[in-house]
């Protein structure tokens, strides 16, 4: 664990390493065939996998599955009202890119052949907004994945799991100098370093999202923010594990 640089005033009175209070409630919605409602602070969003028993048709008869993420925002999630993608014929630039990183994040964890010719569409939908929505899409949307696995298992449709792991994400970043995991709105706003990162059960790394918005990012730095991650991951991992023993009763 890094060193902190200097005292730094944090929502939920936390230190520059702690995530802020998560909570992650398994089948939230209870027509999906997995769901969960994962809260991080202020952040909430609605995780739910269906299953359809068909597969886009580049892969038809070859035996393989597919997992796939839609990303939105509800209209009153943010502060000001965000329309609707619908309204506007077509999501935009940033649900677009997220909804591919979820999706990207949870298939590194999937044996397709193991999945057989389905899908399961992982949909996160974003209650409510103050930093890390998609963050808090991956790690919720994890658990989605494997309760709807369980599902298949539990109706006979599946002889064995399809999951080779688990991922989590979680945001960490630099304010005024300090390295700093979960950032809320207020920090994510002001940042000089933001990075979003997804890792894998065992400690491998799926994806690394890093800008410097004013100067460049050091090594050094980046080091500190991995470091940051591995140790939030770590407690996602466990919130999640047990939100899976939970559904399981």
């Amino acid at each position: 664990m890094t060193e902190p640089i200097h005292a730094v005033t944090r929502s939920y009175d936390r230190a520059q390493g702690d995530l802020r209070p998560v909570t992650i409630e398994p089948g939230f919605v209870r027509t999906a065939t997995g769901s969960a409602l994962i809260s991080a602070g202020e952040t909430r969003v609605i995780c739910t996998a269906s299953v359809q028993e068909s597969v886009p048709r580049w892969l038809a008869k070859s035996g393989r599955g597919w997992v796939t993420a839609e990303y939105g925002m509800l209209p009153a999630s943010t502060g000001d009202r965000k329309q609707r993608d619908i309204s506007k014929g077509r999501p935009d630039g940033r649900s677009v890119e997220i909804q591919r990183l979820i999706g990207r994040s949870l298939r590194g964890v999937i044996d397709f052949e193991a999945l057989g010719e389905r899908t399961i569409y992982i949909d996160c939908d974003v209650l409510q907004a103050d930093g890390g929505t998609r963050c808090a899409s991956i790690t919720g949307g994890m658990v989605a994945l494997q309760l709807a696995c369980a599902k298949l298992i539990a109706d006979g449709k599946l002889q064995r799991s399809p999951l080779t792991g688990t991922v989590a994400a979680v945001s960490a970043g630099i304010v005024d100098g300090t390295p700093l995991l979960d950032l809320d709105y207020s920090e994510d706003s002001t940042a000089e370093v933001d990075a979003n990162v997804v890792m894998t059960g065992d400690g491998g790394l799926v994806e690394v999202q890093a800008t410097a918005e004013r100067t460049p990012l050091s090594r050094a730095h980046l080091d500190d923010l991995l470091a940051l991650a591995a140790d939030g991951i770590a407690s996602l991992r466990a919130l999640q594990a047990q939100a899976v023993a939970e559904a399981a009763g």
